[in-house]
């Protein structure tokens, strides 16, 4: 098997490429997405619960074939609506058997960061500096990690894609 071959099938999360997401709007119209919720203490989600969920989510999804084909098209979103619960949604072709489908549909504004999970709060103060002087209010947002811990440790970058719902 050539090196590149083994590359690609040890490869956890597909490289990330910021320009294709920073400073972007996109517009969803009934996007399909598997959306599944963990528990979360004060907005920290429980990390034991979102590997478990996201495992099982991704096992569902890639059973019934709606994954997209181009993994650098693959979101997992995080929202937490509630300071004791943070939902995940993972985009889908289609509706997927036996999951939590839902859809999603507005304009988003987005803008890529790189840092540590501590530095979060401040991306997000970041993120309204940058809608206020483009004149836009935030009305929820979602945050798209990149790379899993291990590949963010492997590559030396933490990206960070902040979609506000304008």
């Amino acid at each position: 098997m050539a090196t590149r071959e083994k590359d690609i099938i040890k490869e956890c999360c597909p490289t990330f490429h910021p320009k294709k997401w920073d400073d972007k709007t996109f517009t969803w119209k009934n996007k399909h997405f598997v959306k599944a919720s963990v528990p979360a203490l004060f907005h920290r989600p429980s990390k034991k619960m979102i590997s478990k969920k996201i495992t099982k989510i991704f096992e569902l999804v890639e059973a019934s074939r709606k994954m997209n084909e181009d993994k650098e098209a693959v979101l997992l979103l995080f929202n937490d609506p509630h300071p004791f619960r943070s939902d995940m949604y993972l985009s889908v072709t289609d509706g997927v058997p036996e999951a939590n489908n839902v859809t999603i549909s507005g304009t988003f504004m987005a803008k890529v960061f790189d840092g540590s999970f501590k530095d979060i709060p401040t991306f997000f103060k970041e993120m309204d500096d940058h809608l206020l002087r483009q004149d836009k209010k935030a009305k929820d947002y979602y945050v798209h990690y990149a790379y899993c811990p291990k590949c963010a440790e492997e590559k030396g970058h933490n990206y960070m894609v902040f979609f506000a719902e304008v």
